[in-house]
């Protein structure tokens, strides 16, 4: 191990990683502003239009467990030539499409690109960097990566203001065709024959299991956790999640070690990525419905009023690396999560004549705490594992990840939605005891108009309150985070008995060659 890492690191592979990378993540946050368009144009619900990202989710659930298996058995090149292709060709069908059906197809199939690429990323830079340049090297990478959602929502909302919606993915083809093209004639990594078969019957079992808890808990938020499609989902999700975990410990070549997690901090490191990602999805979601639904304010001037702090999180990136290549994790994990326990306490106190600038400066702030917390408490935990568990804690990471994002989703937008009806109706019930009231001291009929505007009302303040509640919740849960990055320790690798010069590599050694 030690004779790769101490090679220059393969900075051209890991260049054209970061493009093609930069490109799906940039797709991501591109498609938040542009919802409400979608919504109008092709006459979608709200319920229905969110598959737009739970569906995102959804695959990348199901496909990240195999990314450990894919990136031990194939080359770089190759596999980095047909994630891009998949994006790419999702990109074209999601830009031509004029059914919703169309459109979710296209998502699916970017999907299925995007899922492999930051797995694949992760474990180039984790064995290409000895552990005390890790966290500059990541913090390098966080920079690059960030930048995307930083310029996304305000691009979506330039082009949305100017241009139909397609023209999101228009604008992304003929990059992704230049990337993939790039991958095609610089990227040269050979791969050892490695002799590893893909269980099948483990690949199902986890489809279901990811996918089944993942649908339960994004169709909660539309249907309610009284639906059988919510129970029913979530009740087989566990049940095969449970066998496919007993299948893998028995197994020699698991599909998705879960043997990670007898080492200590990264299982700390990804139960606390898990809650702060909850915490984290649930300002993306909330916020904008904040500005736009209730503000009224433009998509251009949202996605202005999330620049500042994205670019924040993206400047502190490298930053934060470089701090916990000297300090380690807890101390960045503290001051981080504390400042996103405070912020969030903050989003749950809105009211409805909030400055713009106050927003701006507080999803800022809020950005900055995050920036101290993703990147150094997931390398803390990366660090501790041998080298032959890189694909496998990366995969573990990534999966997490997302099932955390879609139950964070779900959980804060059901709890959005049910307080905002019991809200609604408590409005309801106080505005009609004054309007009886009114009409005993003789006061005037209201006008159809006027009881209009009085239900618009009602429900814009309901929802206020549903949001804040929700923010409330979120709080808690960073609250959470919070208190198990008091146990984290600066992580050594752990030695591998297992490890012989017969066990099939991660990357090939030729990697740091090219």
């Amino acid at each position: 191990m030690s004779g790769k890492q101490d090679k220059r690191p393969p900075y051209g592979i890991i260049g054209v990683l970061l493009i093609g990378a930069f490109i799906t993540f940039l797709n991501n946050t591109l498609l938040n502003i542009a919802l409400p368009s979608i919504m109008k144009d092709l006459e979608v619900e709200a319920a229905t239009v969110q598959w737009l990202t739970t569906g995102f989710m959804l695959v990348n659930g199901i496909l990240i467990p195999a990314t450990a298996f894919l990136i031990q058995k194939y080359s770089v090149r190759n596999l980095f030539l047909v994630a891009m292709s998949l994006f790419t060709i999702g990109t074209l069908v999601a830009g031509v499409a004029h059914e919703f059906p169309i459109l979710l197809a296209g998502r699916m199939l970017q999907a299925s690109g995007s899922a492999i690429m930051m797995p694949l990323l992760m474990n180039v830079m984790l064995v290409s960097f000895p552990i005390e340049k890790r966290g500059t090297a990541m913090g390098v990478f966080g920079l690059i990566i960030m930048f995307a959602p930083a310029i996304g929502p305000t691009l979506s909302g330039w082009i949305i203001e100017h241009y139909d919606w397609r023209m999101l993915f228009h604008f992304i083809t003929p990059i992704s065709v230049l990337v993939v093209l790039i991958g095609f004639f610089l990227l040269k990594d050979k791969k050892e024959k490695v002799n590893i078969r893909l269980d099948f019957f483990s690949l199902v079992l986890s489809s279901i299991g990811f996918g089944g808890i993942l649908y339960g808990f994004s169709s909660a938020g539309s249907k309610g956790w009284d639906s059988p499609h919510v129970y029913v989902a979530i009740t087989v999700g566990l049940i095969s999640l449970v066998v496919f975990i007993v299948k893998q410990l028995k197994q020699d070549n698991p599909l998705l070690n879960f043997s990670v997690f007898k080492y200590p901090m990264f299982a700390l490191s990804s139960s606390i990525s898990m809650v702060t990602n909850m915490a984290l999805f649930s300002g993306m979601i909330l916020i904008p419905i904040y500005v736009q639904t209730i503000r009224g304010i433009s998509p251009l001037d949202a996605g202005l009023m999330l620049l500042p702090g994205a670019i924040a999180m993206a400047i502190m990136s490298p930053i934060t690396g470089r701090l916990f290549d000297k300090f380690g994790g807890r101390v960045l994990a503290l001051i981080g999560l504390g400042i996103t326990v405070i912020t969030t306490y903050e989003f749950s106190q809105l009211t409805v004549d909030l400055s713009y600038t106050h927003l701006v400066i507080l999803y800022s702030i809020r950005m900055i705490g995050m920036s101290f917390v993703m990147m150094p408490v997931s390398t803390n935990g990366l660090n501790q594992l041998p080298t032959r568990f890189y694909p496998h804690g990366t995969a573990m990471n990534n999966t997490l990840n997302q099932v955390a994002g879609a139950i964070g989703t779900a959980l804060l937008v059901t709890v959005m939605s049910n307080r905002t009806e019991t809200h609604a109706k408590a409005l309801a019930d106080e505005a009609m005891k004054t309007a009886a009231a009114g009409q005993g001291a003789g006061a005037a009929q209201p006008t159809a108009e006027m009881i209009a505007q009085m239900k618009e009302q009602i429900m814009m303040k309901a929802m206020l309150e549903g949001i804040n509640d929700a923010f409330l919740v979120a709080t808690g849960i960073s609250l959470v985070a919070f208190i198990l990055a008091f146990f984290i320790k600066r992580a050594t690798q752990a030695e591998d008995p297992l490890e012989t010069k017969e066990t099939p590599t991660v990357v090939s050694a030729k990697l740091a060659e090219n």
